[in-house]
């Protein structure tokens, strides 16, 4: 007997309704060919009240009438039917009117758990306002308390007893078509330190920045958190911390779940899915980095992303500073992995220009924990990836001195030690230099190393400022109003990521990184160099990743990294047609004659 007589009358109108409107599941689609604007008379992926559990089809009370009864729900929403433009409007003066900015983040991610398209239109209309809520510097508060704000599963957590299974988990995912992979094992969450599994919170707030500003489709991005215990022991003591309670995991164990996890991940999604390391510990960042740079598609942010970064600015500031690149004395406060990142990519920039390895790596000193790094230190001695930024010199202790003695052009933080640059160093720094470069990239703003206002008025208004978290624009006595650039990542990683996804490139490169710095610095305008930006303002950042995703296809093709072919004619309308688009798609029914009313 056929299938179609053993349905009962519940599957028969079923079967009826999909004759009528045609299939209601939609299939997991390739990014290449599903970032075009979205198609009108696509179906939902449920249909009746599951249509408004459904945050990816559900568009609240802007369904039509016609929607409405077609999908069933005819009567479960209000009779209004809103635009989308004042459902913006709703949403944003219920997130406005919060208390504080953690109350605004779960604003928000209630509302990406409700209605998908709404909470992308709103974050992409409104970036500056929103991008302190989703990334830093809120997004540490909410890590710190993500046991309590936890509501549903926004990706896959893997412990470090579930080895000889992560292929299984993977499966567990209902996306069959990832192309990127945010991961994650919690130990170093921007400057708060170990968080253990409270760090999910970074993978997810990096892939939302995905979307957002880089249109890469929401269903092909997967938030991971690899738990292997914490040695915060404030979470290991608090009841209600949603992670294993056991000492961080050390042993070999570690490796294999990491090599099981790159594998699991290239055999179900393919060796082109990205896969982004973030806020991995200093040792386990760089060591990990080189093991896998050369057999999967991978980069550290921490280590990559926040060099581009911090190079536009750099390259950016050399137009105010009137210096070349290899003019300058940089100093870090910090040797780790945003330090040594900054460091290398900015000895590959002045290799590029003509000088030699060798003589541009003399124009960096780094600072650690333990003093100046240096040739024959005492105590403590050097650590690998530190040791080629040994130079002869005093052992010295004390920044200030540093300073003094060394003479930078350029001061770059990155080591969340908040304040560590005073009064007397930024005076200093303004009184052997015109106009000293001073980035304060730790995040959140409370480690920051330095603020805004305390730049610009220890250096008399001399200073080229940046930092990692965003600081309100100061006014000088003079009158001049200076907008303090912010070396965000999010101006880089989205970008680059669209372009390796969109052109199938398997393996990312530091030059890669470089090109982007060189390209977004090309993007900073005389206009915003005279009101002291070094970054093109936030809201501009979608069209920035644009403009980075088409100069990394550009050199992938220089290059013959590329595996996408034919070369498309037009790569920016290429990269454009394929970008996440918030605009709701059509639910109308086809193939249906409304009967008219008598």
């Amino acid at each position: 007997m056929s299938s179609v007589l053993n349905r009962t009358n519940g599957d028969n109108r079923a079967h009826n309704r999909r004759q009528k409107f045609g299939s209601l599941q939609t299939d997991s689609m390739d990014l290449e060919e599903s970032c075009r604007d979205q198609l009108v008379h696509s179906r939902p992926r449920r249909w009746g009240p599951d249509t408004l559990k459904d945050n990816r089809s559900n568009k609240g009370t802007a369904f039509s009438l016609h929607e409405r009864q077609a999908l069933g729900i005819h009567g479960l929403l209000p009779p209004v039917v809103s635009t989308p433009e004042i459902q913006e409007q709703r949403a944003l003066r219920n997130i406005r009117g919060q208390f504080s900015d953690l109350d605004r983040f779960i604003q928000l991610m209630d509302l990406q758990d409700r209605n998908e398209k709404l909470f992308y239109r709103v974050l992409c209309n409104n970036l500056e306002e929103m991008m302190p809520i989703v990334y830093t510097p809120t997004v540490g508060l909410a890590c710190q308390r993500y046991g309590l704000i936890y509501r549903r599963p926004r990706g896959l957590f893997i412990t470090i007893h579930d080895r000889g299974h992560v292929a299984d988990i993977l499966a567990a995912w209902p996306e069959q078509n990832v192309k990127a992979v945010v991961v994650t094992d919690g130990e170093r969450i921007l400057g708060l330190g170990d968080l253990g599994s409270y760090g999910m919170g970074i993978p997810v707030g990096k892939l939302a920045l995905y979307t957002a500003i880089a249109g890469v489709q929401p269903s092909q991005c997967l938030p991971i958190m690899l738990d292997v215990g914490t040695n915060n022991q404030t979470l290991l003591d608090d009841p209600l911390y949603i992670g294993l309670r056991e000492q961080r995991d050390r042993s070999s164990a570690y490796d294999e779940l990491i090599d099981e996890f790159m594998e699991a991940v290239t055999n179900r999604y393919g060796q082109n899915c990205l896969i982004q390391f973030e806020d991995f510990g200093n040792k386990n960042a760089f060591r990990l980095l080189t093991k896998y740079r050369h057999r999967y598609c991978t980069f550290n942010d921490d280590i990559q992303g926040t060099a581009s970064v911090a190079v536009a600015g750099i390259l950016a500031s050399l137009r105010i500073t009137g210096k070349k690149l290899q003019e300058n004395i940089f100093l870090f406060q910090g040797a780790g992995e945003a330090s040594i990142g900054i460091a290398n990519l900015l000895i590959a920039a002045m290799e590029a220009k003509g000088l030699a390895e060798d003589e541009a790596r003399k124009r960096i000193w780094l600072l650690d924990s333990r003093g100046l790094i240096c040739k024959d230190r005492p105590a403590g001695g050097i650590d690998s990836h530190k040791e080629p930024f040994a130079h002869p010199h005093e052992p010295m202790k004390d920044l200030e001195k540093i300073v003094q003695s060394i003479k930078p052009s350029a001061l770059i933080g990155a080591a969340a030690v908040g304040g560590v640059f005073t009064e007397k160093i930024l005076q200093d720094m303004a009184s052997f230099n015109d106009r000293p470069i001073i980035f304060a990239l730790s995040n959140p703003t409370s480690k920051a190393e330095c603020t805004a206002e305390q730049a610009y008025t220890y250096t008399n208004g001399k200073c080229v400022f940046a930092s990692g978290s965003p600081f309100p624009s100061h006014k000088l006595p003079d009158g001049c109003v200076l907008y303090p650039g912010q070396g965000n990542n999010s101006y880089i990683f989205p970008g680059v990521a669209l372009g390796v996804v969109l052109f199938g490139v398997r393996h990312i490169t530091d030059e890669m990184f470089l090109e982007a710095a060189k390209c977004l610095a090309s993007l900073v305008t005389d206009d915003h160099l005279k009101e002291g930006r070094v970054y093109p303002p936030l809201q501009q950042v979608r069209e920035v990743s644009l403009k980075l995703a088409v100069r990394i296809a550009e050199y992938a093709y220089e290059t013959n990294a590329a595996s996408r072919y034919p070369r498309p004619d037009d790569l920016e309308t290429f990269v454009s047609s394929r970008m996440y688009d918030f605009t709701y798609e059509s639910f109308e029914p086809q193939f249906y004659e409304w009967p008219k009313r008598k």
